[in-house]
């Protein structure tokens, strides 16, 4: 009886161990809560010129993930309808056909041109990723591309 006795406290003292354990642990690492940041909030695109009204009838939402190698150029092309995105790495430079130019770092939000003439490059030594957000409709083109301006 003595042997049951003992084998009893000494597997319910194991079970109350691994709950103090456990315990002790959730204190340690509280339940991880959901937050969030507003990247950007603008009427404008990253020129500083006014975004156009919306366009009448149904939405089309598209989102892109662009991946630029090293070193690359997106060729010059313009948006006929308005975008957004997030760079989630590297450093993309966006060159206005003006000669302006806006460097967009990891993490940050840039809102496009709508139709103006534009092109991006990779200037970095790791590949840039890009997710954009498109406010387009049925049969509208995401870029319309302009292969008869030569990139430098």
């Amino acid at each position: 009886m003595i042997q049951w006795v003992l084998a009893a406290t000494l597997v319910c003292g194991a079970s109350v161990l691994t709950a103090c354990k456990e315990a002790h642990a959730q204190e340690d690492n509280p339940v991880q809560k959901v937050t969030s940041e507003e990247l950007i909030r603008t009427s404008q695109s990253w020129d500083g010129v006014e975004l156009p009204d919306y366009l009448q009838g149904r939405p089309e939402l598209v989102a892109v993930k662009y991946v630029f190698p090293a070193g690359q150029k997106l060729g010059w092309h313009h948006h006929p309808v308005m975008n957004y995105g997030v760079l989630m790495q590297g450093e993309l430079t966006i060159i206005g056909q003006d000669g302006k130019e806006k460097v967009v770092h990891e993490g940050e939000a840039v809102v496009e041109m709508v139709n103006t003439i534009h092109h991006g490059e990779n200037r970095g030594s790791k590949p840039v990723i890009l997710y954009m957000f498109y406010l387009s409709q049925k049969d509208l083109p995401l870029a319309v591309q302009h292969p008869e301006i030569p990139l430098e």
